[in-house]
């Protein structure tokens, strides 16, 4: 099982003034969210840039995570990935974090397709970025489900690394968010659309929500 990592970048701004998280507690957080997902055996992707997906990656490589996956527009032509370098080649004793490079195209596809590079996404948080992506998940499985009048294009076509199927789940981490939970509007087109969303309250029921989509998830194959 591959889970797609999306969340804020700014952690300061987030979730010391936004949320009122100490940074001892975050801290504490993030480590015991990597735990239960390197105790639960699903590999991650994300997009290297700082943030918290990047601390949750650290913390799961140093706890013997299975495989960490880069995501990223490597031939993107306007933007380019310069920026994303420092953290591309980050180090965790000596050894890259990253096992293997995905190159999403474009930084217009990547932010459309992102969180479908996983058979789940973790949703830590609200932010411009971590909206772009959910939606634009949430969005092209609309699509994909031939909702679009005379639309009939697969997700293989789109990408042949996108791992999304009819079990694809959105894992909400409820501490990450003001409110604890995500928008009535986004909640009834998730249920519209028939796209799972689970709420997660604690790295515990992390784990065993992920062990148990584990067991049903399917590693889509293209032809």
């Amino acid at each position: 099982m591959r889970l797609s990592i999306i969340g804020p970048g700014k952690i300061e701004l987030h979730f010391q003034k936004f949320l009122n998280i100490s940074k001892e507690k975050l801290e504490k957080e993030i480590k015991d969210i990597a735990k239960a997902i390197s105790d639960s055996g699903a590999e991650i992707e994300f997009l290297p840039d700082k943030g918290i997906s990047l601390e949750i990656a650290k913390s799961y490589k140093k706890q013997n995570g299975k495989k960490v996956i880069a995501v990223l527009p490597k031939s993107d032509k306007i933007f380019g990935i310069r920026h994303l370098e420092p953290y591309l080649n980050e180090k965790i004793n000596n050894k890259p974090i990253f096992d293997e490079i995905i190159d999403s195209e474009n930084w217009f596809k990547h932010d459309i397709t992102k969180a479908l590079f996983g058979n789940a996404v973790l949703y830590l948080g609200k932010s411009p970025g971590t909206e772009l992506e959910r939606n634009g998940a949430v969005y092209l499985l609309h699509i994909m489900e031939g909702l679009k009048e005379n639309i009939n294009v697969s997700l293989c076509k789109i990408h042949p690394e996108l791992k999304a199927d009819e079990n694809f789940t959105i894992f909400i981490y409820s501490p990450f968010i003001i409110g604890k939970k995500i928008s009535k509007e986004d909640e009834l087109y998730l249920k519209e659309y028939k796209i799972n969303f689970i709420y997660i309250n604690n790295p515990d029921e992390l784990k065993r929500e992920l062990i148990k989509f584990n067991e049903i998830s399917k590693s889509r194959v293209c032809k």
